[in-house]
């Protein structure tokens, strides 16, 4: 026997959603993937609304939950970096030429921009396939592959171009 869901009218609580979200965001695109991510919760957890309840209201509160959740992962992965570069520069000095090569490449990525350095990060160090680190991510693979070499036509410029008031250390008599 089959038991019937609650008709889910939700176009007409758009407006609201989309007002909600953006005081909350104050970013336009931030505000829509807000409402996305926050009508699929919806989706996937309607069997718990109550019929005859205020849809608006519970529509609200998942939106505004899914906006804490967000903030709340944002300042892990914050944390997480903030850890990454405290472990980075505490590392065990490697001999002085792959010292300063290392020191060089880990700026350059650090660099990156959020979205590219872990997209990269996820394919490069981790060993994910470009699927599996855009299931990760939470974004289309081609969104993930575009991020990918974006950051890696950025390593390569930050490599061919000399730094601008560094001083860059030779290495004299190695072995290359």
């Amino acid at each position: 026997m089959k038991r019937s869901m609650p008709r889910f009218d939700i176009l007409g609580q758009l407006g609201s959603l989309r007002r909600y979200a953006r005081s909350l965001t104050r970013d336009g695109v931030e505000a829509e993937d807000l409402v996305h991510d926050a009508l699929v919760r919806a989706y996937e957890r309607r069997g718990t609304f109550r019929s005859g309840g205020n849809l608006r209201a519970w529509l609200l509160s998942i939106v505004h939950n899914t906006f804490i959740d967000r903030l709340r992962s944002h300042r892990s992965e914050a944390a997480r970096l903030e850890q990454a570069r405290y472990l980075a520069d505490g590392s065990t000095p490697a001999p002085q030429d792959h010292s300063v090569r290392l020191a060089q490449v880990r700026e350059a990525f650090f660099s990156l921009p959020e979205e590219q350095r872990s997209a990269l990060h996820l394919v490069a160090i981790e060993g994910l396939s470009y699927q599996q680190a855009a299931n990760a991510s939470g974004v289309p693979l081609g969104t993930l592959m575009s991020r990918i070499g974006r950051a890696r036509t950025a390593l390569r410029q930050m490599e061919e171009a000399p730094a601008r008031g560094k001083n860059h250390l030779r290495i004299v008599g190695g072995d290359s």
